[in-house]
């Protein structure tokens, strides 16, 4: 069982910081979603989550449909601290931003190719707007999660041992990364901007516009392992635990009729694949030890399914609905089929009472 100390903390975290906290412990990436004007403050907000409540370093990459390969290399590397930084000629990750709009082409000379030996990749990396990004660049970020490193024209980067990347996406439901990139995603979130920004909110004193903040440049931020909130030691404890939940043979067939019924389900395309399955199972052993139980219960299920599913389910379209092989009428499908999106799927199939046949 979790300590009742780290239980605290973890029952203290916010939605972001637990969605962080999830992947941590699982060691695997997610998805966050939000309303495209609350973007800017939710990047603001996941890099104080990164810092403060993790105590791990984080690099930011705005993404768009003009990022190259070298650009997401060069973005997602942290400075090492060196004695010669500050009299570096290369820029800082803030310059490297505010004079490279939309990361056009920048011309490297061999002082930075030789610089990016001192540079490793940061424990967080939050990817804004990545379904923006070419499929290149969407392939490479693929590549980094699956193998932990990258490479750039002088060497090889290898991620750290806590390693998050988090898409940050705007706007839209299902899935928007290419097929790959997206079924390998861990977990999905929508961050209601009502919901707040603690960490942001946190450092005013005049209730001043968030929006007003002034981003700190790398060598002005603090020592970033000082104040962590939740440790290494809590998260690899977490995920010891996970590892030692029990799932009945109950609760594992209410798990495969949930994706049973998924598949089945008249408004679903795909998406329901086996990494999805794996993940679902997963999910559900990792959220035990953050509810003080050594064992998985339906309702924990139920909530990975609805975070496991969520950016994987294909709504489909009229006239590819099952139906129809059978003579359904295109208009009468289209009307059943309309507004109905992901959401509406899991919780049509969860029910009210439990997984419930599609029918």
């Amino acid at each position: 069982m979790a300590d009742p100390t780290l239980l605290d903390k973890v029952h203290d975290l916010s939605d972001l910081e637990l969605a962080a906290l999830i992947c941590l412990v699982a060691q695997e990436h997610c998805i966050i979603d939000t309303e495209p004007d609350a973007l800017d403050d939710l990047v603001q907000e996941l890099e104080l989550v990164a810092s403060t409540v993790f105590g791990v370093t984080h690099a930011v990459i705005d993404c768009s449909e003009h990022t190259s390969l070298d650009d997401f290399a060069h973005a997602i590397l942290s400075v090492e601290a060196t004695p010669t930084r500050s009299n570096s000629p290369v820029r800082t990750r803030q310059d490297y931003f505010l004079h490279s709009p939309a990361f056009g082409p920048i011309s490297r000379s061999p002082v930075t190719d030789s610089f990016g030996d001192n540079k490793t990749i940061a424990n967080v990396i939050i990817a804004k707007n990545l379904d923006e990004a070419p499929r290149q660049v969407q392939i490479q970020a693929l590549e980094l999660m699956r193998t932990k490193r990258i490479y750039t024209r002088t060497s090889v980067q290898n991620a750290p041992k806590r390693f998050l990347f988090i898409a940050l996406l705007a706007g839209g439901e299902g899935p928007r990364l290419t097929k790959h990139l997206n079924d390998y995603m861990f977990i999905s979130h929508f961050h209601d901007p009502e919901d707040g920004f603690p960490n942001l909110e946190d450092i005013y004193d005049d209730g001043s516009s968030i929006s007003s903040v002034v981003k700190k440049s790398p060598s002005q931020e603090p020592d970033v392992t000082s104040d962590a909130r939740i440790s290494a030691a809590d998260i690899e404890h977490l995920t010891e635990l996970s590892h030692h939940t029990t799932v009945s043979v109950e609760v594992k067939q209410y798990q495969q009729n949930i994706i049973s019924f998924l598949r089945l389900h008249r408004a679903v395309a795909g998406g329901i694949s086996a990494p999805a399955t794996k993940h679902f199972d997963k999910l559900a052993r990792c959220l035990a030890p953050l509810h003080d139980l050594s064992y998985a219960t339906p309702s924990l299920v139920s909530l990975a399914a609805r975070k496991i599913y969520l950016h994987r389910v294909q709504i489909a379209k009229p006239e590819k609905e099952r139906s129809m092989q059978w003579g359904s009428d295109l208009d009468a499908v289209a009307t059943l089929l309309e507004g109905i999106g992901a959401e509406d799927v899991i919780e049509d199939v969860l029910g009210t009472a439990g997984a419930e046949t599609p029918l």
